[in-house]
């Protein structure tokens, strides 16, 4: 794994392509019992290398009721995004994450978490690539339909302050879907 991962951290395969160059955020271990899959890094994490360390990741550990120390636990979370560097800034927000990264790393990464009992699917892109044609015309669809994949994947909007319309206008995803994520996070975390 430590290979895989140093390989990964050299990587510049869609570099020219990044506004603010190559700087893959990823995180595993052999021992990841539960892998993060979101969109990509955003400047801050870009510039820190600390996966989710912003306002998404602060909500995130709160729906997951996991302490920054357990959630940073590489033994238990693996983060490896769908993109591993900041893909630059877009006409509304960032691009979407480079399409490189996933088919050319998550595999290789997969098979050396022997002990991996559940993915969560953070976003369209995350969703579309793993869910395929299982993954609802819209994104309120597929959280909404979220026993649907389990127990290997469990679906969720992605928790930007810039999604509290959505949390606003879907009151029923806290109310049912994160008891349950809470739930099955804490019996795989025993």
């Amino acid at each position: 794994m430590k290979h895989l991962l140093s390989e990964i951290k050299q990587c510049k395969i869609c570099e020219s392509h990044l506004d603010l160059g190559a700087n893959p955020v990823v995180t595993a271990h052999k021992n990841s019992k539960i892998v993060i899959i979101g969109q990509a890094p955003g400047t801050k994490v870009h510039k820190s290398g600390i996966p989710w360390d912003d306002t998404s990741g602060k909500q995130l550990r709160k729906w997951l009721n996991v302490s920054d120390e357990d959630f940073y636990d590489v033994e238990k979370f693996a983060i490896i995004p769908m993109g591993f560097c900041y893909p630059g800034k877009g006409k509304s927000g960032d691009k979407p994450p480079r399409k490189e990264c996933a088919p050319q790393w998550h595999q290789q990464l997969f098979e050396l978490m022997p002990n991996l009992q559940m993915i969560i699917l953070i976003g369209m892109y995350a969703q579309k690539y793993y869910l395929k044609d299982k993954a609802k015309k819209t994104l309120t669809e597929t959280v909404d339909n979220y026993p649907s994949y389990l127990p290997k994947y469990f679906v969720l909007p992605h928790p930007s302050p810039r999604n509290r319309f959505w949390l606003t206008k879907n009151p029923w995803f806290e109310k049912n879907v994160i008891p349950e994520l809470q739930k099955r996070v804490t019996t795989i975390l025993k």
